[in-house]
């Protein structure tokens, strides 16, 4: 059993009013809503801070938690949706960021059964291969694990280095896809950014600074990018525009 909370803000730099960009004949958060749906969740919430999305979703039939505005993150929008509704310390928790449209529902359900069957585990998350040619991006994240599926670290370089004359790792993408215990979730927004988080731009590293256990294995279903920029945008209303 498990919780599904889509984090959805108004407000974007890039992409004001994101959310409700029309994708085909939804909005985008709908499609992230509608997935979701399929997962097995015992519940699904949207959590925003902007009427809109509350009417948009509410009348489309969503449960929607309307949380302060002022969170600086997701993660921190997913704490208060806890405290709100009350779920117990046990009760693991996905977060599906609100502009993942395409993100597999096998996707979402590996990251719930993988912090089920980890006793030791904090958070679940998910990784797929990376080409060479594709690891000097910054905007994509890359990870290191141990032989056990325990994430090691996180960064926007290209890690392991390959060294000249040595032999080459595997390189991983991470994707952007976490389970939570309730309990864990409320004491991590409670830590001020580490440092490393704070050089990287990347907040799972404040979990990785406590020593916090995050469990990662490969995703079972390859995961188109998530919408950005004006032009992700218009790939991804190609492609889901395709399948109407």
């Amino acid at each position: 059993m498990f919780h599904i909370v889509i984090p959805a803000r108004f407000g974007s730099t890039r992409l004001p009013g994101k959310a409700l960009l029309p994708i085909a004949d939804k909005p985008m958060v709908a499609w992230v809503w509608e997935r979701a749906m399929q997962a097995g969740a015992t519940q699904v919430v949207v959590a925003t801070d902007d009427q809109r999305i509350v009417d948009e979703m509410t009348n489309r039939g969503a449960t929607v938690a309307m949380t302060r505005a002022d969170h600086v993150s997701g993660t921190d929008r997913l704490a208060e949706v806890v405290d709100q509704l009350g779920w117990k310390e046990d009760a693991i928790v996905v977060n599906v960021q609100g502009d993942e449209p395409l993100m597999p529902v096998a996707n979402i359900q590996r990251v719930a059964a993988m912090l089920n069957k980890t006793a030791g585990a904090d958070m679940a998350t998910l990784m797929e291969p990376l080409t060479a040619a594709d690891a000097d991006q910054e905007s994509v994240v890359k990870v290191v694990a141990s032989e056990t599926g325990r994430a090691l670290y996180f960064s926007r370089s290209a890690i392991p280095f390959h060294l000249e004359g040595g032999v080459p790792a595997p390189l991983f993408r991470h994707i952007g896809l976490y389970a939570y215990r309730a309990r864990f979730l409320k004491i991590f927004v409670g830590w001020p950014p580490a440092l490393a988080e704070q050089s990287e731009s990347l907040e799972q590293l404040r979990a990785l600074a406590h020593d916090a256990h995050i469990q990662i294995e490969l995703a079972p279903e390859a995961v188109p990018a998530g919408v950005d920029t004006e032009s992700d945008l218009d790939a991804v209303r190609a492609l889901l525009g395709a399948e109407q």
